[in-house]
């Protein structure tokens, strides 16, 4: 629906003395912006829904404004219908009813006129001009009950599950590969290079389409594209990662490798039914080697150091912990750009592949053909690798063999789900990792998070009050006081209001000694490990973001969102 239309037909409603007619509580819609409209506005609404008049008395007023012939359901019962080329969802979804006027010309009865995305996609379907004409909410419901019919119905399979028509398929197609959707999808991706964002998540709601971009680590509402279809937005995205559009009730990855603008990006794209729609998340990896630096990753030059001198091991094993979303992709990817020289033989395997790093052999897990991460595993030992990196250890199995490979002689480097870097030693306990194989193996643990980077341009020093050590006592029990000046968050063009931009990790890095060592067994304590590796000089994630909100680099509040103290 277009939003500027919708809402001088709600300026008409007024000059006549019918304002009224908008609902109570949505009032408000008189003043949304049309050219950008968030999601609940008019544009995102269809007119029935807004407008509380009798549905005659709506299609009268509508088909008056709009100039379109108005028709009623005696009219609409006797005309031949050209319903056969559509699917009875669709009809149904978009209350359009298509037909043939009495001296051969293509009609479509619609209740709202001003939806041109759905007419759009009736002449796409039809191939010729149509002539509009409004018909009322309550009749358009009941001729499309009456003159649909069986034959039009999509068809369903075994489980009861409609089933795209062929024809159907082949409308969305040409849709999605229409100048105005492939446009729309393009406006995107550039929209969200340069936001930066990682992911763009695009959500069908019954109010309308929902597309929100992850910025810096969280989400940011951004208009959703006016004029175009759910349908076809979801198939234009679909054909860009090579999916199969006809499937609309299973869940489908794919990826593509695209230039947008002077920028080459990596998408990675992942489709899941809803209740109202198919949802898609696209992944954004810009392919800025710049990226892969440990200088941007935010490592203390002390733990920068321990980590180089890690690298240097001839074998054994090193993780990375964290929850999804923490960073732990990219630091692995940064320390096999420390790795990888030529002398050098390193084997991937991951699910996906995030960064294509030239001279290092990458494999993406398959399950569906048996090429998982134990399957990948046992054959890179006969590959003669020096370094082995594992995307994640998710089961026995692949620890098991992780383990045997670090035994045999390899450097093997992998991720795994856990809140702190002493929390690791139980989880792979808790995998079925024997605990003299563990101390044989491991050499080191790091844990991350990540935290939003204060914005250079705007941030502003502000000293503490006891105001503010009162408001939240997390404050004091990290060792703030009332008087110290930190820089705070303020908000300006180049971070979009935010006050941040960009992001940095917060790291602790457990090196492995005899007395954590000493530790591990059958009833491993977590916190006692804790204890040794701080006694041994271990820099907790909480103590380095402290030392980073400090140092200017971020805020508490920002430090107090992704860590808790322990």
């Amino acid at each position: 629906m277009s939003g500027r239309q919708s809402l001088q037909f709600f300026e008409h409603l007024r000059q006549t003395g019918r304002l009224a007619a908008v609902k109570a509580g949505d009032a408000g819609y008189l003043v949304q912006d049309p050219e950008g409209a968030s999601p609940g506005s008019a544009s995102q609404k269809r007119l029935w829904e807004v407008i509380d008049l009798p549905a005659s008395d709506l299609a009268d007023e509508a088909a008056s404004f709009f100039e379109h012939e108005r028709v009623t359901l005696q009219e609409l019962l006797q005309v031949e219908p050209l319903a056969e080329s559509f699917s009875s969802r669709f009809l149904r979804d978009t209350l359009m009813f298509p037909y043939q006027t009495a001296d051969g010309r293509a009609a479509l009865a619609v209740a709202d006129p001003t939806d041109r995305a759905a007419q759009r996609a009736a002449e796409i379907v039809l191939r010729r001009d149509i002539m509009i004409t409004v018909a009322s909410v309550e009749d358009l419901s009941v001729v499309l009950d009456r003159r649909l019919g069986e034959d039009s119905a999509e068809p369903a399979d075994a489980t009861g599950q409609l089933v795209p028509r062929e024809d159907d398929i082949e409308s969305l197609r040409d849709l999605a590969s229409g100048a105005p959707v492939v446009r729309a999808v393009n406006d995107l991706l550039e929209k969200a290079v340069e936001l930066r964002a990682s992911d763009i998540h695009i959500e069908p709601f019954q109010t309308g389409l929902v597309v929100r971009m992850r910025v810096d680590g969280l989400l940011r509402p951004v208009t959703a594209p006016a004029g175009v279809l759910p349908q076809a937005l979801i198939s234009r995205i679909k054909i860009v990662a090579n999916l199969n559009i006809a499937e609309r009730r299973l869940p489908q990855d794919g990826a593509a490798r695209l230039r947008i603008g002077r920028t080459d990006i990596d998408v990675r794209v992942a489709i899941m039914p809803m209740q109202h729609g198919e949802s898609a998340v696209v992944r954004i990896l810009p392919k800025d080697r710049n990226l892969l630096v440990v200088d941007r990753l935010g490592f203390s030059s002390a733990d920068e150091v321990k980590l180089r001198r890690l690298l240097k091991l001839p074998h054994g094993m090193i993780v990375v912990t964290g929850p999804t979303g923490s960073g732990k992709t990219t630091t692995l990817a940064t320390v096999l750009s420390i790795l990888n020289e030529p002398g050098r033989k390193i084997l991937t395997v991951e699910d996906p592949v995030e960064y294509d790093i030239p001279g290092v052999n990458q494999a993406q897990v398959k399950p569906a053909i048996g090429l998982t991460f134990a399957a990948a595993l046992r054959s890179f030992v006969r590959q003669d690798p020096d370094v082995i990196m594992v995307g994640e250890i998710r089961d026995n199995e692949t620890a098991h063999v992780a383990i045997h490979a670090a035994l045999t002689g390899h450097l093997v480097l992998t991720t795994l789900h856990t809140e702190s870097a002493p929390a690791a030693v139980p989880r792979l306990l808790d995998l079925g990792v024997e605990g003299y194989l563990l101390r044989s193996t491991l050499r080191a643990v790091v844990a991350q998070r990540l935290v939003r980077q204060l914005c250079e341009r705007c941030k502003t020093p502000k000293a503490l009050v006891d105001a503010d050590i009162a408001e939240d006592p997390r404050l004091g029990e990290l060792g703030f006081r009332a008087g110290e000046v930190l820089q705070s968050p303020c908000g300006c063009e180049r971070c979009g209001g935010t006050g941040y931009r960009g992001r940095l990790g917060v790291f602790e890095l457990l090196e492995m000694t005899d007395e954590i060592r000493s530790l591990i067994g059958e009833k491993t304590d977590g916190h006692k490990i804790d204890q040794a590796a701080i006694r041994a000089g271990m820099t907790t994630m909480i103590a380095d973001g402290i030392a980073k909100c400090r140092a200017g680099l971020t805020s508490p509040a920002e430090l107090l969102r992704v860590t808790t103290a322990r």
